[in-house]
Parts: C-alpha cells; structure tokens; sequence
C-alpha cells in the first residue's frame, strides 16, 4: 500500500526536477519553486558555519550555482531523497566559499571567536547536518499547516483553527480544553473531537509533502521517523 502511495506522489516535487531539467518555459517556474522549498533548511546551514551578516547572499549565491551548473540534473527517484542531493551540494558548494574566502582575505566573512568558545560552541550545538534537517522538518511541517489553514478557512472556520493550532502539540490540560469550549460556544466532547480530526489531518497532509521528496517507502519511513525525533526534542525543550 505504501510503495504505491508513493509511486502517485512521485508526479509532484520529482515532477518539478523533471520540469527543471527540460527546456520547456515552465523549467524556470519549476526551478523557483524548488529553490524555494530548500532555502530554510539551506540559509539555516550557511549560518552555522560562522556566517551571519553574509547568509543571506550566500545562500543566494548557492542557489545561483545550483541552478546554473544544473546541480538539480543529477537528482534520481531511483537513488533516495533529492534533500540528500541538496545537502551534498551544498557541503561542497561551502567548502569551495570558505576556501576562496580565505584566500581573499584572512578569515574574511567569518564570525572570531576564541579556541575556549569555539570549544563551547563544538561541545553544545548541533551539527551543521543536524540543522539542515532540523530546518527541513520545520518548513515541512510548515507548509502543512498553511494547507491545513487554508481548508479550515475555505470551511469557514477560520476562527476554530485559529484557537485550536495552538494545541496541535498534545499538551492540553482539562481545564483549558473546557474554557475554549465555552469561548467557542461548543461542547467539550465536539471541540475534542475537532481537535483530533485536526490532529490526525495535520500528519495525513506533513505525510503527503514527505512523499513529494521522496521515491520509496524506506526512505519515508527515514523521514517520518526523524520527524518524530525534531518534534519530541521540541516538546522537551
């Protein structure tokens, strides 16, 4: 049931690379719209590698590169996540910044800090990787929630979403659950069950934007399951 769940999903981001790769006038939309979804997770690596004031131009520049060498060319349903491809890219495409930026100008571009805090820094942040992936996971989930807005507000009820979003993590005391209610002039059982239906919509539809990246049910089942680890250390924090 999930390869072929996937299989349908294929024709969504796999088709955007497809368009991209062609010469058709819709390979520059198609180009846009993947440099789109990739900058959070991309502007958020560029920052951990020292670069604050410049993250934005070279993520700008990045993505430049990318498509001006077709970077995007050798992406392959067949060969895993096209973010894996991006990640790839993008650790050569900093080393070769760092390296030319050296050569410029001694430590140009970076932010200086001493070996004690550089120490601290190692010791206590997350990998550069780790960010990238952190920062994918919350443009996923971030793009599922505008989708799920938008149907609540097409049913008209724009307000209900608005008041009920903010529970979307499970920690929901008794008490607050019956005051929204009330504020909502609904019954405690109804509101629960919109609460669940909104729940359960909002991991069918993070599900579907997994599947437009990915190219087998493995590779899914990688994703959700990072997914699952960035929310809980989210709800620890």
């Amino acid at each position: 049931m999930t390869g072929a769940v996937v299989a349908r999903f294929k024709t969504t981001r796999w088709s955007l690379i497809e368009t991209a790769r062609s010469d058709s006038a819709r390979s520059r939309a198609a180009l846009e719209q993947l440099c789109a979804d990739y900058r959070p997770p991309v502007l958020a690596y560029v920052r951990t590698h020292g670069f604050a004031a410049d993250a934005e131009d070279i993520t700008q520049e990045f993505f430049a590169r990318f498509v001006e060498r077709a970077w995007y060319a050798e992406a392959d349903p067949a060969r895993g996540r096209f973010r894996a491809l991006v990640l790839t890219a993008l650790q050569r495409f900093m080393s070769d910044y760092r390296s030319r930026t050296c050569a410029r100008k001694r430590g140009g571009g970076y932010d200086h800090v001493t070996l004690d805090e550089a120490a601290g820094r190692l010791a206590t942040a997350p990998s550069a990787e780790e960010v990238f992936a952190q920062a994918w996971m919350s443009t996923l989930l971030g793009r599922a929630l505008r989708r799920l807005e938008a149907e609540w507000r097409e049913a008209g009820k724009t307000a209900e979403f608005e008041r009920l979003v903010g529970l979307l993590d499970g920690r929901v005391e008794g008490t607050e659950l019956d005051q929204l209610a009330q504020e909502l002039g609904l019954r405690r059982n109804t509101l629960s069950v919109q609460l669940h239906r909104l729940r359960s919509r909002l991991r069918q539809i993070t599900r579907e934007e997994m599947l437009r990246t990915v190219s087998t049910a493995e590779d899914l089942a990688v994703e959700l399951a990072e997914l699952r680890r960035e929310v809980a250390s989210a709800a620890r924090q």
